[in-house]
């Protein structure tokens, strides 16, 4: 290629649909990342929509999307360090499950925060552990085999306990903005979401907006995740929703503190399901449906960051 032409883009952009219909499929492991912010619950739903079954879902804070996913009969398998409805409930299906066995048993695999983070990491780096210190003394290691001891190789010969690589069939991620390519940006709570798409086979980026690819290049310390680990890029505005998007959407409180009632009652978490989920086309619908009026009360202020000079080469410099 001569010097100075640019590269051609590759646009990996599609629908959720395609993207879901392509990349998650019947037995798969599905990672869904976002740590109270930009969780991918739009991706959740459209999963359900297409009925995927025997799943393992891997999610650090399994949350109301977990809960609803269990719901829709998609998961056979959990992985997960937090179970609970973000500080405002239960998780009512989830507890069933887990408890009663109710409506089947759901296999539970669980880790620290930072035993998930571990597990990441080592995914994302192809290593075959990853070292974690704070086991020693919990009772994690008495609910979990998978947490197991090596012997340093260095001179002291400390037993620490380790944690094994996950490996995801697909990651799907919820950020701002990215670009044709997947180059993907994210801003305030940034969460693990990179280490789990460099974990994983696959990887499926949602994003509120597609941007040209100078708003990308004009900022470049906000691409968390480059293009060449991205597989699809879905644009899917207020998709994380009752989760929050810095700079686009309020996080939906009311929605948190309404859920445990709704998920305590199986036959009321199935109507739920059967309007809002199954009974809408695509997100797109399931936005409409709750109105302008609500989505006002979502509404967030401008809180801009200030530019940065990032410097560029002079034309006549040596």
């Amino acid at each position: 290629m001569p010097t100075g032409t640019v590269k051609p883009v590759t646009d990996k952009t599609t629908t959720m649909a395609e993207a879901i219909a392509a990349f998650v499929h019947d037995g798969d492991t599905v990672a869904l990342e976002g740590f109270t912010h930009l969780i991918p619950t739009a991706a959740g739903h459209e999963i359900i929509r297409q009925g995927r079954r025997d799943l393992t879902v891997v999610r650090m804070t399994a949350d109301i999307v977990v809960d609803q996913m269990l719901a829709g009969g998609c998961v056979r398998k959990l992985v997960s360090s937090f179970v609970g409805n973000s500080s405002a409930g239960s998780l009512g299906e989830l507890r069933r499950r887990i408890e009663r066995a109710e409506p089947e048993p759901l296999e539970f695999e669980e880790y620290s925060h930072y035993g998930m983070i571990g597990r990441y990491l080592a995914g994302a780096q192809r290593l075959p552990f990853y070292p974690v210190r704070s086991y020693a003394g919990s009772d994690l290691p008495s609910v979990n085999p998978g947490l197991r001891k090596v012997t340093s190789p260095y001179d002291d010969g400390e037993q620490i306990y380790v944690v094994p690589p996950v490996n995801p069939d697909v990651t799907i991620v919820h950020a701002q903005r990215a670009d044709r390519s997947g180059n993907t940006q994210v801003w305030g709570l940034t969460g693990i979401q990179a280490e789990a798409v460099y974990a994983a086979k696959k990887a499926v980026v949602v994003v509120e907006e597609i941007v040209d690819d100078d708003v990308i290049r004009r900022d470049p310390n906000r691409t968390l995740i480059p293009s060449h680990a991205v597989d699809a890029v879905v644009a899917c505005p207020r998709g994380a929703h009752p989760s929050f998007a810095q700079g686009y959407y309020d996080r939906d409180n009311a929605f948190y503190r309404g859920w445990s009632a709704i998920s305590a009652d199986p036959a009321r978490l199935r109507e739920w399901l059967g309007e809002w989920v199954l009974g809408t086309r695509d997100h797109a619908e399931y936005v409409a449906k709750l109105g302008e009026c609500y989505w006002s009360g979502l509404a967030v202020d401008d809180a801009l960051s200030l530019p940065v000079n990032y410097g560029r080469r002079r034309e006549n410099a040596r």
